[in-house]
């Protein structure tokens, strides 16, 4: 019989093994962010509460795990494999701008290194935000991390590279041969249509600290 503690330490294995936080994992199979919260794995009362059925079918479908994969991520000691800690280069969003190559990945000066539970992108690489222009969607201090290995679709939140040398943050909204729509992540800033042969390359973001 599968635990309460290992039913849940098998939740935040699932969603390292993803890349994402468990707020972020259960946002992106369309539940409520805080289901899967520490502070809601017990009541007040002290009673242990169990994640649906329904919400771990959610789980399993957005990350493409089958119910055995799930099983064993604690049966076979996968919860302790999946959160195995790796160095993703680092640097200040604002000292970005000429810190990448041409193909978008981390020059090999200028980085830090932070740990983090590995995920399926040997490419990936984590940014500092700095200052609050991108408030409330990140604060000074946030770190985001990058995989540019991983497809980008509509209302993901990407970082992308434009041929002129911008650096930009911000959300897809629409992207076609021609034309690349970004929604920004500050009302306070205007959005951006670009042409496509003015983007030099564009990575989805996967986590971020939050």
């Amino acid at each position: 019989m599968l635990s309460h503690k290992q039913i849940w330490s098998a939740i935040d294995a699932l969603a390292a093994r993803h890349g994402h936080s468990p707020s972020g994992l259960a946002k992106l199979a369309g539940l409520d962010p805080t289901t899967f919260n520490k502070s809601k794995r017990t009541a007040a009362n002290g009673r242990l509460r169990w994640p649906s059925t329904e919400s771990l079918s959610k789980i399993l479908q957005v990350t493409g795990a089958t119910l055995d994969e799930f099983v064993a991520l604690v049966t076979r000691g996968g919860a302790r494999e999946a959160i195995k800690l790796r160095h993703l280069p680092l640097v200040r969003f604002d000292q970005a701008t000429t810190a990448f190559d041409a193909l978008g990945l981390p020059q090999s000066e200028g980085w830090a290194e932070i740990s983090f539970p590995s995920i399926h992108d040997a490419t990936a690489y984590a940014l500092e935000i700095a200052g609050d222009h991108l408030a409330p969607v990140y604060r000074e201090g946030d770190i985001i991390v990058v995989s540019p290995q991983h497809e980008v679709r509509r209302g993901d939140r990407v970082v992308v590279r434009t041929k002129r040398g911008e650096l930009l943050l911000m959300e897809l909204t629409r992207r076609s041969a021609k034309r690349i729509d970004l929604k920004s992540l500050n009302a306070r800033s205007p959005d951006r249509v670009l042409a496509a042969g003015d983007v030099a390359w564009i990575a989805r973001i996967v986590w971020a600290s939050q």
